[in-house]
């Protein structure tokens, strides 16, 4: 029987950072991956003479050399700041309501303040304050609530984190709706929703206000070659290190003694000896199939009765023979919607109606690298649940999918009305393409439904198996930046216990 320090199940963005953390820091690490390439997610695809992205939209938390922030740090210590290029996009996001809104905001902390001041005059003062709001409590949030919450310590809290006390338990749209009146700039303000899959009435403030500042201060940027790019590179650093990968391998079972990981059994049938896994599946597979107990435990059982699915995606992929200019681009990402009601986009997202919002992504518009000279690679994106196209029978599935197609277009070409005209290559994902290829629930992109009662300060680190860890959006915030950090923190968390465990062996 084989023996490692710990066995990661999945390569996903989590799972493949944990991998490398681990084996980077001295375990002797084992990857599990049941598909053929690394990335989950974080991969591409070829249709013709064009790669396609499958999900990164613009990546957070990189900072710029002279002001980095913390994944420059991470990306740095994980080995792989070398192996990779990163491409700055200059552009926040475009966003139209057809009639009703057409701005497109500058990736630029005070040039954002100074473009939104000078469209909405009379809500200048009411804009200084937001911004600021957003500026301190994003910092509080990543640097004084974690030291306030390990020390436990209120008088710490209150001292260090003033603004996370007064708003870090309200909605997004209440602190919208406390500081502006016009209805505009609200819906401006609260496009990056979609990057969490709840309307502005769900999300914590402080995850919106976290986005509108790191990417305005900080930057969004993309990843020249695609994420299928940072995830070789995660993997080549890992093997580098001495890292042991199977891929078309998944997990079988986690094999447990008591209540403590043993080994993991593979889907070859062999049994391997760990001290610690890491599972990168989503924690309803881990604990109802993987896990080789009869039921899952009771704390676990008791979560999930509080939990609610997130959403899935329906995605075109899209190889156009013309170039962003002739299509009329003048950002990478675009927000259109018909509507500025996102309680109604979101209830559309819970049926097979046709979508009144939409999200254009032109990967070579920074990058012309990114497409054959002279054409475009882009992708159209609407958020919907999962479930709604379980019911579609097998037979109507294709026509479906092109019927939905159709919709999704018909509020795209209302701002790029060319669009039609120029596509050469086309694949489409559904909800069930997202279920088949990231084995999730539903699809599920983000995991479960990321309200203000399932973040880290509600639920607490479920420990009831010693040795496994849950890695990735299912126990915390989802999208790029979230998980590579899930992945480093839990690395740091195994490395701890494998190093206590060591230390125990030596003093017995």
């Amino acid at each position: 029987m084989k023996q490692y320090d710990a066995v990661v199940i999945g390569a996903g963005n989590a799972g493949l950072t944990a991998a490398t953390a681990l084996q980077r820091g001295g375990s002797k690490t084992l990857l599990l991956e049941r598909h053929n390439i690394p990335g989950g997610c974080a991969t591409s695809f070829v249709r013709g003479e064009y790669e396609f992205e499958v999900a990164l939209h613009q990546l957070s938390g990189l900072g710029t050399e002279d002001r980095p922030f913390i994944m420059r740090k991470i990306f740095a210590n994980l080995g792989v700041m070398d192996k990779v290029e990163f491409v700055q996009e200059h552009q926040l996001y475009r966003i139209v309501v057809p009639g009703e809104i057409d701005t497109t905001l500058p990736a630029s902390w005070s040039g954002l303040r100074r473009q939104l001041q000078s469209d909405f005059p009379s809500e200048s003062e009411n804009l200084a304050r937001f911004m600021k709001l957003c500026e301190t409590i994003t910092l509080e949030s990543f640097m004084m609530l974690p030291k306030a919450r390990k020390a436990n310590d209120e008088k710490m809290l209150k001292a260090s984190c003033p603004n996370y006390i007064k708003y870090g338990m309200r909605s997004a749209k209440e602190v919208l709706d406390e500081h502006f009146d016009d209805e505009n700039l609200k819906t401006i303000l609260a496009a990056y929703w979609c990057y969490i899959g709840l309307p502005p009435s769900e999300i914590p403030f402080p995850d919106l206000a976290a986005m509108i500042y790191a990417y305005a201060a900080f930057k969004p940027w993309h990843i020249k070659g695609g994420s299928q790019a940072m995830s070789s590179a995660l993997l080549e650093s890992f093997m580098e290190a001495g890292g042991e990968v199977r891929f078309n391998c998944g997990a079988e079972k986690i094999l447990t003694s008591g209540d403590k990981v043993r080994g993991v059994l593979t889907e070859d049938g062999e049994e391997i000896a760990c001290a610690a896994v890491v599972s990168n599946a989503s924690s309803i597979m881990t604990y109802n199939e993987l896990l080789d107990h009869d039921h899952a435990p009771i704390a676990v059982r008791e979560d999930f009765k509080s939990r609610r699915m997130g959403t899935s995606a329906f995605v075109i992929y899209m190889g156009l023979d013309c170039t962003p200019e002739e299509l009329g681009v003048t950002s990478a990402s675009n927000f259109i919607c018909n509507t500025q009601d996102e309680e109604a986009v979101h209830a559309g997202m819970l049926t097979m109606n046709a979508p009144v919002s939409g999200m254009l992504t032109c990967y070579n518009f920074d990058d012309p690298s990114f497409a054959p000279e002279g054409k475009s690679i882009v992708s159209l994106v609407c958020l919907q649940y999962g479930d709604v196209w379980n019911d579609i029978p097998e037979e109507q599935y294709a026509q479906t999918k092109y019927e939905f197609s159709e919709k999704l277009i018909d509020v795209i070409a209302q701002t790029f009305p060319k669009i039609r005209d120029h596509i050469e290559e086309v694949e489409v994902a559904t909800p069930l393409t997202m279920m088949r290829y990231l084995n999730t629930p539903d699809g599920a992109i983000y995991g479960f439904k990321q309200t203000p009662q399932d973040s880290e300060l509600f639920r607490e680190r479920i420990e009831s198996i010693s040795g496994l860890y849950m890695a990735g959006c299912w126990n915390n915030m989802g999208g790029f930046q979230p998980t590579y950090m899930a992945g480093e923190s839990t690395a740091r968390a195994v490395l701890k216990q494998l190093k206590s465990e060591k230390e125990e062996l030596e003093n017995a």
